[in-house]
């Protein structure tokens, strides 16, 4: 290298290695980053109880097949089909003339009865005077005593005609025994409708009840036998009768928003299903539920007791183990495994490996490792307090 060069060279050298040791400097001198926010909130407690869950169908109270008392040509239809129709309305009406006309023979043989009673009756007065002068022998006295115990008895026998013809003119009219829901109609005005009391007779429509509304499932014997317990009942519930709160929800809900009561229990276990038939009752004054439609319901499986709750969305997975995120009280990021009970609305119930008084991250679990320094932002983990109301895991 020439001397010229190598004096060119140098001041070079020197400003650079001046420069590298300023940023140096600098760099030496710049504050860490801060460390990154995170939102905590400490556990929720609250009264939870266990549930068992159930899938079954919704029956009617009242399921009525409306047929005819009488036979006759059907006349009129008098509701639409499928229509709301309350205890009492009129359904369809059966030709009333021809039971009109056998009423008035009848009323017309209950007068003849009674003119021959009254004949009858005076000819025994007579009688009665006329065996005192030993004028009739006792024989004529009783037949004219025993023509007027026929006519009696031929009066009772009309009046008792009467009653069923009008009964029979009664029956012309088909009213709903129930409030529910009625079914199409089976047969047209015009046809001949039979009626009475044979296996033979037409069936006009259906009719179903709505509101109230029975939700019936089958529990396993473990449900059941917790159920005797909560309800502190003998095994023979279908005596004492049951009263546990239940609460369910449609195929297409999220949440069990619907209370109820179960107002039956089977008798027996099945023995080839281990299984016994229970029943509940909801009311349905808006006619959503509909006999045969399916749902999820809660049975209450135990009393309510103290649990810890945090979001769901502050529980991370790790294989098959379950953690959250808490922060000590030196800021740092800590791990801890735990297990996990049901949900209740948005909080998920912790069963154990959590304490009352961990700060819990529940936001910025992105930013969050085990070992690094946080700077938490103490929040309130609420939602209002649903007793009975959980989902399983």
């Amino acid at each position: 290298m020439s001397r010229l060069t190598f004096a060119i060279a140098l001041p070079l050298l020197v400003l650079a290695l001046s420069g590298c040791e300023q940023g140096a400097t600098q760099t030496k001198g710049a504050s860490a980053p801060p460390p990154p926010q995170v939102t905590v909130s400490r556990p929720v407690r609250r009264q939870v109880a266990d549930q068992n869950e159930f899938v079954g169908r919704f029956v009617a109270v009242d399921e009525i097949e409306v047929r005819a008392r009488v036979s006759g040509y059907l006349d009129t239809v008098h509701f639409k089909d499928g229509q709301l129709v309350k205890a009492g309305d009129v359904l369809f009406t059966i030709d009333r003339r021809p039971f009109q006309a056998a009423l008035e023979q009848t009323k017309a043989s209950l007068a003849q009865a009674k003119a021959n009673l009254a004949f009858a009756d005076s000819d025994l007065v007579r009688a009665q005077g006329l065996i005192r002068d030993s004028v009739i022998s006792q024989q004529v006295f009783d037949q004219r005593t025993q023509t007027k115990r026929v006519a009696e008895a031929s009066v009772l026998a009309q009046e008792a005609a009467v009653k069923q013809a009008e009964l029979d003119l009664e029956f012309t009219e088909l009213r709903a025994p129930v409030s529910g829901r009625i079914g199409d109609r089976r047969v047209a005005p015009g046809n001949l409708v039979t009626g009475g009391a044979t296996g033979t007779t037409t069936l006009l429509a259906t009719i179903q009840s709505t509101d109230p509304i029975r939700f019936e499932f089958t529990m396993d014997e473990g449900s059941y036998l917790r159920s005797v317990r909560l309800a502190k009942l003998s095994p023979d519930l279908a005596s004492t009768g049951v009263k546990i709160p239940v609460q369910l929800k449609l195929l297409d809900e999220q949440t069990y928003a619907h209370q109820g009561r179960m107002d039956f229990v089977d008798n027996a276990i099945s023995r080839t299903s281990g299984t016994v038939r229970a029943r509940a009752e909801f009311s349905n004054a808006n006619g959503m539920f509909t006999p045969g439609m399916f749902g999820r319901i809660q049975v209450a499986a135990g009393p309510p007791e103290e649990a810890l709750l945090i979001p769901d969305v502050a529980v991370g997975t790790e294989q098959v183990r379950k953690f959250v995120f808490v922060v000590d009280e030196e800021n740092v990021v800590r791990t801890k495994y735990v297990t996990l009970g049901p949900v209740v609305e948005d909080l998920r119930v912790i069963a154990s490996g959590l304490l009352p008084d961990d700060r819990v991250i529940v936001n910025g679990l992105m930013r969050a490792r085990t070992g690094v320094k946080v700077q938490p932002q103490l929040t309130t983990a609420s939602a209002s307090p649903v007793p009975f109301i959980a989902e399983p895991n």
